[in-house]
């Protein structure tokens, strides 16, 4: 019982760690988003976290958007890989297909821009890829 009870309290720990992640997306200085997507990241890749993704990709879609547009270098790069690990994490469902049509224009519109960092236009390039192999109902 108390076994059941103290990996609960980890998983709701972890959980409320997620969420000050997701909410630092939005903080004014750049450092603290790129630690963020970090930390999103590494969880991402780490652990299964469907349901509490599902939950919560509007959000997640927003903010990814606002570094995406906003950010520069480092933090779009971050940003493309943590849509491509959400992607992964949400399966090939509806939900992943919105995901995925909200930020391709985005994503897209990167990989063009000729004054954008290499390492953005890379990561922006594999989450275009990945994303729509997985979630992309339209086959072209």
């Amino acid at each position: 019982g108390s076994e059941a009870a103290s990996e609960q309290g980890q998983e709701e720990e972890a959980e409320d760690r997620l969420k000050e992640h997701m909410d630092n997306l939005l903080d004014k200085s750049a450092k603290t988003r790129q630690a963020a997507l970090q930390s999103l990241r590494l969880a991402f890749s780490s652990k299964t976290l469907s349901e509490f993704l599902l939950e919560r990709r509007l959000t997640l879609t927003d903010s990814l958007e606002k570094c995406l547009k906003k950010g520069k270098g480092e933090e779009q790069a971050l940003a493309g890989t943590v849509l491509t690990l959400l992607c992964l994490q949400m399966g090939s469902g509806p939900e992943a297909e919105e995901v995925f049509r909200s930020l391709k224009p985005l994503l897209v519109s990167v990989l063009t821009d000729s004054t954008a960092s290499p390492g953005a236009r890379q990561s922006c390039a594999t989450a275009l890829g990945m994303c729509c192999y997985i979630a992309a109902a339209d086959l072209e």
